[in-house]
C-alpha cells in the first residue's frame, strides 16, 4: 500500500519496516501485515489514514488474431496484444489467462486485478470453450479418451464437453470445453489421442462469448453494470473497492506517535 501510494520502492519499504522506521496504529508495522479501512500509518513524523474507495475498473472482450503474443512486450519483436488495447493512466491492463501465439479469439483484459485472480484460479472452475479444428477423421474412442482423461506431462487433464461439428475438406470441426488453462492443454489433449490441431479459437471464457461483431484484432468494452455481473458470478462483491492513503489530521497522527512513544 505504501508503495501503491508513491511513498517508495516495495523493496526500499520492506528494509524500513524491517528497521522499525514504519508504524502501524502505534505499534512498529510487520512485513505483511494487513491493513484495514481506518486505520494509522506513520512514517518520517508523518501520518496517513487508510480510506476505502469505490473503483472504477474497465474490462475489454478482445478478439486476438493469430501471431499475437499474449505478453506486455517480446524479445523477438513479435505483435503484443497490448499493442492494439487503449492507453490507460494509473492502471494497467491484466490479461485473464493466455492465448499461445497460434491460437485466436476471445481473451479478456480488465483493470480489475481481483476479478483477474479470481477468474484464473483453479478453484474457480470456471470452463473455456474452444472451436478446434481437426486434421483427418476422429473416432468415438479417441472422444471417449478426451472426455475420461489423458496423462500429459503436467498431469492429468480431459474435456468436460466434446461436441463434433461438421466434416470439410478432409478436417472435422469439434466444439470442446475444459476447466483449466494450462500452456497449450488444449491442443497437447488432441496430440495425446493422436488428433493433430489445424486451427484454435477460444470462443467463451466463463459467461463471457466472443460476439460476432467484434472482428480479429478489435476490442469491445463490457459495460459497467456487467463487469459488476461478472465479478458477482466469481463470488465477489458487485461493486470493486479499494483501499488507499491519505494525509492524517495532525493530531490524529500525533497522537498515533505519542501513543506508541
Amino acid at each position: 500500500m505504501l508503495a501503491a501510494a508513491g511513498l517508495g520502492s516495495r523493496r526500499a519499504l520492506e528494509k524500513r519496516i524491517e528497521a522499525g522506521e514504519i508504524e502501524l496504529n502505534g505499534k512498529p508495522a510487520t512485513i505483511g501485515a494487513t491493513v484495514r479501512s481506518g486505520d494509522r500509518v506513520t512514517m518520517d513524523g508523518r501520518g496517513w489514514e487508510v480510506v476505502a474507495s469505490e473503483a472504477d475498473h474497465r474490462t475489454l472482450i478482445y478478439h486476438k488474431p493469430e501471431g499475437e503474443v499474449t505478453t506486455r512486450s517480446d524479445p523477438e519483436g513479435r505483435k503484443t496484444v497490448f499493442d492494439r488495447l487503449p492507453r490507460l493512466r494509473g492502471q494497467r491492463w491484466i490479461a485473464i489467462g493466455r492465448l499461445d501465439i497460434n491460437t485466436a479469439g476471445l481473451l479478456l483484459l480488465t483493470t480489475d486485478g481481483e476479478l483477474a485472480n479470481r477468474m484464473m484460479h483453479p478453484s474457480g472452475q470456471i470452463d473455456r470453450e474452444y472451436l478446434c479444428r481437426i486434421r483427418g477423421a476422429v473416432s468415438e474412442e479417441q472422444i471417449a479418451r478426451l472426455l475420461k482423461g489423458v496423462d500429459l506431462d503436467d498431469g492429468p487433464a480431459c474435456f468436460s464437453d466434446v461436441v463434433p461439428g461438421e466434416v470439410t475438406g478432409g478436417h472435422a470441426w469439434f466444439t470442446v470445453a475444459i476447466m483449466e488453462g494450462r500452456n497449450r492443454e488444449v491442443r497437447r489433449l488432441w496430440e495425446a489421442v493422436g488428433a493433430q490441431v489445424a486451427r484454435l479459437k477460444r470462443v467463451r471464457f466463463g459467461p463471457v462469448f466472443l460476439p460476432a461483431r467484434v472482428r480479429s484484432g478489435r476490442y469491445e468494452e463490457i459495460a459497467p453494470a456487467d463487469h459488476r455481473i461478472l465479478r458477482e458470478d466469481v463470488g465477489l462483491d458487485a461493486q470493486a473497492r479499494e483501499l488507499n492513503l491519505v494525509p492524517a489530521q495532525r493530531g490524529q497522527s500525533s497522537r498515533s506517535s505519542s501513543s506508541h512513544r
